[in-house]
């Protein structure tokens, strides 16, 4: 039988100096909030036939009031762009700015045609004489006015600039599409602070319903814990958890950029309940050894159930992490982190299941009967 709780100020080290780690990290760097929390516009797109340049990108939105643009790479095609939040019309002058800037230079341009007397003139490639085919298309919607009383003359028309002209028949919806948009959310910084203020609201809620649960649970073995011990014990153990991965995302987040949202809360809340789960498992066998052999050695009945769930948490553990990291590999970038932070709690739960909270409540039965003495 391993010594698990015996060995306790070993597992309490190496607890301390991950916490302090993370309470360090979060002092120093805290969390990159996302646009979730922050309020404000998150477009990811790839081009289709353009090697990437941050630069470019700016230069084709700069003149579209967008505040600060921040402009970040996502794997080797995709980008992921940050600013104010904007409305659908301003959407679409971004996909259009992008499409032109992005254009190459021997892009064709199909221009629409006039149909106004049933017949339409075909798509052709403006490039090889872009002033005759223009041309064309105006003498076409002179003919019409024509038609309809009106005089026009084709020959007046002065033409100084073929580029800019083209461009100017050309609509949005015939210039090339040159980028793939992914996704596009776009948030109020009011939404983002009543989002932060609930997300911290679930899980306090989260945790006291917890430690009430537990107390209820545990009722039958009030000797020589307290039954809502077992419940405070286990949400100190969550804290644990849940300040570490904090912490490693603090890291992430100064380093590499990584942001934090909503996805992340609700990776925090299972990380709660998967942690909770693991650590109740422990405390339950410990009170139905308690039961069947009474309290002889307290700490002896607490070791006797760690050893005895070993097992069982460390394979429940083990088979879903290995789901988790087969989702890291291949689920897309979308949930990327999500799943890196539901491997980082799970992990760390599973450690303080085993090698926390039970020692924990051998400490502090310990601590009780010291002061009585």
């Amino acid at each position: 039988m391993i010594k698990i709780i015996q060995r306790r100020k070993i597992w309490f080290a190496f607890s301390v100096i991950l916490i302090s780690a993370s309470i360090v990290a979060l002092s120093i760097w805290g969390l990159k909030l996302g646009i979730d929390f922050t309020g404000g516009t998150l477009m990811e797109f790839s081009f289709k036939e353009e090697t990437l340049n941050s630069e470019k990108i700016k230069d084709a939105l700069k003149d579209l009031d967008l505040g600060e643009v921040n402009v970040q790479f996502s794997g080797e095609e995709s980008v992921l762009l940050r600013f104010k939040d904007v409305d659908e019309n301003t959407h679409q002058e971004i996909i259009k700015a992008l499409n032109i800037a992005f254009s190459r230079d021997d892009d064709e341009i199909p221009i629409a045609t006039f149909s106004e007397r049933g017949s339409e003139i075909e798509e052709e490639n403006i490039e090889s004489e872009p002033i005759s085919f223009v041309k064309k298309v105006l003498a076409d919607e002179v003919e019409v006015i024509t038609e309809s009383g009106d005089e026009a003359n084709i020959e007046n028309i002065n033409i100084e600039n073929e580029e800019v002209n083209v461009e100017s028949i050309a609509e949005t919806e015939n210039i090339k599409n040159n980028i793939n948009e992914k996704r596009f959310d776009s948030i109020g910084p009011v939404i983002g602070d009543e989002l932060k203020t609930n997300a911290v609201w679930a899980i306090v809620i989260a945790l006291i319903a917890i430690v009430l649960y537990i107390g209820w649970a545990f009722r039958k073995v009030s000797r020589p814990v307290s039954s809502f011990k077992y419940g405070i014990i286990a949400t100190v153990a969550l804290f644990h958890d849940i300040i570490i991965t904090l912490g490693v995302f603090s890291a992430l987040g100064h380093f590499y950029n990584v942001e934090v949202g909503i996805p992340f809360v609700a990776a925090l809340l299972a990380i709660l309940g998967y942690s909770v789960n693991d650590t109740i498992v422990v405390f339950d066998r410990t009170r139905e050894n308690l039961i069947k052999s009474g309290i002889s050695d307290f700490e002896e009945v607490v070791n006797k159930s760690v050893n005895e769930t070993l097992i069982r948490s460390l394979n429940t553990s083990f088979t879903t992490l290995l789901i988790l990291i087969v989702l890291f590999l291949f689920g897309g970038e979308t949930i990327k982190y999500f799943i890196v932070a539901l491997i980082i709690g799970i992990s760390v739960g599973t450690y303080s299941s085993i090698f926390i909270a039970s020692p924990l409540l051998v400490t502090w039965q310990k601590w009780s009967l010291g002061r009585q003495k």
